[in-house]
């Protein structure tokens, strides 16, 4: 295939990735963030302070399951001799204290998001034999992520990245070859740390234990959860068969497979998906252990500081918090934002992150939900909104290089 066959050109590229595609995913964002400071926010609190001078309120557990619903009103009535006094989430705020020193783990967090693109820019620079500069893996890395922001997550921004790639000089085998090495590594990480936390911290410890909204089920995410992860390791095991053992067998067999009626409408995707694992198996035959180690070395960096990111956040805020239950969860939220429709899984990952870590040893568990909010914020502020605006501010300047 020549360049002029691939999906992009500068036009369709610049289009693809215009502010107005920025947009979508802010929006959907602050919406879903706005929704959960909106369901926090509803009604009075009820805290458990004995020496308050307040109005005092004793709990009835009127539902009976021996756990005191401190949103539900129904579950508390005034006693003077009660534990309990009502408070307002504006007087919760008010009485709020910043932990002391709360900015140094936040400087973590920046030192982790530098952390996780400079193993992404040097997995790069290592998978194209060096043959693209500093600044081009910086600007490549950057587009990609670029790309994979404003494409839902389902969908990737693999294609996107292949152009890059070639317009960067890269012959088209060789960008394909470097795509599906970069997404073989990264399952092939996820893959040995699943079975590693969950042997060290159970599974038990990794799932919601409370419906998202009284709507999801924590048996949902189970489910979404083991089926995306056994759905990768299929994935990977064919594009390592077809990348370094049998190519053109392992293309015979999906071209097969998607004959079937039901499956018909995808072949020709198939068949191109095919041709791409061919070229990569050209691509990569005789590289060297050093070429490997290095490539799946600044992969480990990158994903463990890609995690490590919420740790440090949560440091913020939360004292004496297993650190390896966070990064087990993000393990399992990663699926599951896998399978998102929006942008980036903008939304479904502001939702998402209070229901699996609303069990964490707040200080002042009443105002909990408000923080859970604020740190799914910024988490997304580190690790997510900053490649919208770089990416929009690198793209011009980037397609005048390469043209």
């Amino acid at each position: 295939m020549t360049r002029e066959e691939t999906t992009y050109n500068a036009d369709s590229f610049k289009a693809s990735l215009g502010w107005r595609k920025v947009l979508v995913p802010i929006l959907i964002g602050l919406v879903a963030a706005g929704g959960l400071l909106w369901w926090n926010l509803r009604g009075v609190t009820f805290v458990e302070d004995p020496t308050s001078e307040k109005q005092r309120y004793a709990w009835v557990d009127t539902n009976q399951n021996g756990i005191p619903d401190t949103k539900d009103e129904s579950e508390f009535v005034a006693n003077d001799q009660g534990a309990y006094s009502k408070a307002t989430t504006s007087e919760l705020i008010a009485d709020y204290t910043w932990p002391p020193g709360a900015w140094i783990p936040l400087l973590g967090a920046v030192l982790m998001v530098i952390l996780r693109d400079a193993g992404y820019i040097y997995r790069i620079r290592i998978l194209s034999d060096k043959t693209l500069s500093w600044k081009q893996s910086f600007q490549v890395t950057l587009l990609w992520e670029f790309a994979s922001a404003l494409t839902p997550s389902v969908v990737g921004g693999s294609g996107i990245a292949i152009y890059v790639l070639n317009r960067e000089g890269m012959n088209l085998g060789k960008s394909t070859a470097t795509i599906f090495v970069t997404a073989m590594m990264d399952e092939i990480f996820y893959i040995i740390m699943v079975p590693l936390v969950i042997l060290v911290i159970g599974s038990e410890n990794l799932f919601p234990q409370e419906a998202l909204f009284e709507v999801v089920k924590p048996q949902t995410f189970k489910i979404l959860f083991y089926a995306g992860y056994a759905f990768i390791v299929l994935l990977t095991l064919l594009i390592l068969l077809g990348m370094f053992f049998l190519p053109e067998q392992t293309k015979k067999f999906l071209v097969g497979l998607f004959s079937f009626r039901l499956l018909r409408r995808w072949r020709h995707h198939v068949e191109k998906l095919g041709d791409e694992i061919i070229m990569s198996a050209t691509e990569l035959r005789g590289k060297t252990v050093g070429y490997w180690s290095k490539a799946f070395g600044a992969t480990i960096v990158s994903w463990t500081a890609r995690f490590f990111t919420l740790n440090f956040i949560f440091l913020a805020f939360v004292g004496g918090f297993d650190q390896l239950v966070v990064y087990g969860r993000q393990l399992i939220m990663w699926v599951i934002m896998l399978i998102s429709v929006t942008p980036g899984s903008s939304g479904v990952a502001e939702l998402m992150l209070p229901a699996f870590f609303n069990d964490m040893p707040w200080s002042d568990p009443a105002i909990a939900p408000l923080l859970l909010v604020l740190v799914a914020v910024l988490w997304r502020l580190f690790t997510y909104f900053p490649y919208l605006f770089a990416g929009v501010l690198v793209l011009p300047s980037w397609i005048r290089r390469t043209s």
